[in-house]
């Protein structure tokens, strides 16, 4: 681990870059503004376990970038096991064939079926005819004979009837069966979907060059928290890293309400660190909160106030306190240490 680089920072964090000359400065003198704050990166991005689509997974980590190294854009650092994922796509890859091969089958067997209603209801229409044909020679035959050709008329018209009812029914009922097994093969699709997805998550590029910060987190049988390693299983939209770009970094810091009315957007500042006393930098003051924050004391309020840092050193890492001398206007400040990139 890097020294003074927390593994579960809050605030972004930073790489280091190649070592600056320093020399001693003189304290600025003459009414300088002094208040401390903790050193943050202006871009930094916190890369967590995927949040997978359809059934949750158990997520095991097979690659992770080791801490405190830096990293280039797109460089991969942070995979998860594929496998289960790939098993899955394979699983719903089959069933989706299954399932269309079982629509195509169906489909074959209901043309069938229909053909086989519709002879049957074209049999049943020629026996009607027939029988309307025999009912028309009534007044010509005797009357028993009559009878028994209305008789045939009427149940061959029951029986068309019939089955055109029949046959509406199972049509209806072979459209529900064909229509709960496309639903089974769009859900098959989704799930297919969802974990060719998931599996293109499986491996994390650092979007921007960077300096690799390892989180915590709770396992049990151990103290505390722990940073996390590979072979850890960790859950969707658990942070596993920060990558933090610490060419450019900032002091966050409050200033007191007495003090907050002279500092202003633009000054000039002096950024010590505490850990690195023979260390100072230029800076600017980017932002002071226009509305003042209570602290431990609700009598006593702060106003968040941010310094940007002219360029980069390797000291300057994230979470690191530091100290602010504001430049009052009309003075002159002291000399600040030279650092990669500074004005």
């Amino acid at each position: 681990m890097i020294p003074g680089l927390s593994a579960g920072c809050s605030g972004p964090a930073r790489p280091q870059t190649a070592a600056a000359s320093s020399s001693a400065v003189t304290p600025a003198t003459g009414g300088a503004i002094r208040f401390t704050g903790l050193l943050e990166a202006v871009r930094s991005r916190t890369i967590a376990a995927p949040r997978l689509s359809g059934t949750p997974t158990p997520m095991i980590i097979t690659f992770l970038a080791r801490p405190g190294t830096r990293v280039k854009e797109d460089e991969r650092v942070l995979a998860f096991d594929q496998q289960e994922q790939t098993r899955l796509a394979n699983d719903k890859r089959a069933e989706l064939v299954d399932l269309e091969s079982q629509i195509d089958r169906k489909k074959a067997e209901q043309v069938a079926a229909e053909a086989k209603d519709q002879t049957g209801i074209i049999a049943a229409e020629n026996d009607v005819e027939r029988a309307k044909l025999a009912v028309a020679t009534n007044d010509l035959i005797a009357k028993v004979a009559a009878e028994k050709n209305s008789l045939t008329l009427e149940q061959n018209v029951a029986k068309l009837e019939q089955l055109r009812a029949t046959f509406k029914l199972k049509r209806e009922a072979a459209a529900a069966d064909l229509q709960i097994l496309e639903i089974r093969r769009a859900r098959a699709q989704r799930a297919l979907s969802y974990a060719e997805q998931n599996s293109s998550k499986m491996e994390v590029l650092a979007p921007f060059p960077g300096l690799i910060v390892v989180k915590t987190t709770y396992k049990p049988g151990r103290e505390g928290q722990v940073e996390i390693i590979e072979g850890d299983e960790v859950r969707p939209g658990i942070p596993v890293i920060d990558i933090v770009d610490t060419s450019t970094m900032q002091v966050r810091a409050r200033v007191n309400q007495a003090d907050a009315q002279s500092v202003r957007q633009g000054q000039s500042a002096i950024v010590r660190l505490d850990g690195f006393p023979e260390l100072r930098f230029k800076g600017r003051v980017d932002l002071v909160t226009p509305l003042a924050t209570t602290g431990m004391s609700t009598t006593v309020r702060t106003f968040v106030a941010v310094v940007s840092i002219d360029g980069s050193h390797p000291q300057l890492l994230p979470d690191l306190t530091a100290s602010v001398e504001v430049i009052p206007e009309g003075t002159t400040a002291p000399p600040a240490t030279t650092a990669k990139g500074g004005k």
